[in-house]
């Protein structure tokens, strides 16, 4: 049976493991934006296409000439970190400072905005996280690397992005106790309040009927 050690490391693995790849329609000032988790000090690469609708043909067009698309990036802390113009296809890569949550924005550009005529685009995103931004067979081949040592520096990349997202899930869990933390303190010090509230009521209406009572002559 697997430890739980062994079972947490296996499922980062497993979630490291994945590459995120998909396509998505726009309009022509249509923008769209994603949300990456990523540990600090870690590559990404991200590689996209564009296919036009083509209303004679009924589908979309294997290429997009002359269309450009703007790509930007944004930290956990809304700082740009990439923001710049891209051809049809393009290729942008950066590198995160700050563990925590990238928005990734695409639009299309809008001096070929007559290319649209009404229609839609396709893209095509893919996105490549921490040692999936490694192009080993490149790395083999500068290096002289035989196969062991090629796998061998797959494995430890991947130890070494294991640990990044090991201690971004420490850093996660941190800042979730310290908001519990405070949540619990603001709701203590509204309960202390509430209380005392309750208490001066009381008191005042207490007092209230006494000097009711007394004017009326029934004390």
């Amino acid at each position: 049976m697997l430890s739980a050690t062994a079972a947490r490391a296996f499922l980062l693995f497993s979630w490291i493991s994945s590459i995120s790849a998909l396509y998505f329609h726009i309009g022509e000032t249509e923008k769209k934006c994603f949300i990456e988790e990523i540990p600090d000090e870690t590559m990404v690469i991200g590689k996209y296409r564009t296919q036009l609708w083509d209303k004679q043909s009924g589908s979309f067009l294997p290429a997009t000439p002359g269309l450009g698309m703007h790509v930007e990036i944004k930290d956990p802390d809304t700082k740009i970190i990439l923001s710049r113009q891209y051809g049809s296809d393009g290729r942008f890569t950066f590198t995160s400072h700050t563990p925590g949550e990238h928005q990734i924005c695409l639009h299309s550009n809008s001096t070929k905005m007559a290319l649209f005529a009404g229609g839609k685009l396709r893209v095509h995103l893919d996105i490549q996280v921490g040692e999936h931004t490694n192009n080993y067979p490149e790395i083999a081949a500068k290096d002289k690397l035989t196969e062991l040592q090629l796998r061998v520096r797959q494995l430890l990349d991947q130890v070494e992005q294991i640990q990044k997202e090991q201690n971004y899930q420490r850093y996660r869990e941190e800042r979730f106790r310290m908001t519990s933390e405070s949540t619990n303190q603001r709701v203590l010090w509204w309960s202390i309040a509430q209380t005392l509230i309750l208490i001066i009521t009381g008191i005042w209406q207490m007092k209230h009927l006494k000097s009711f009572f007394e004017a009326k002559k029934l004390v």
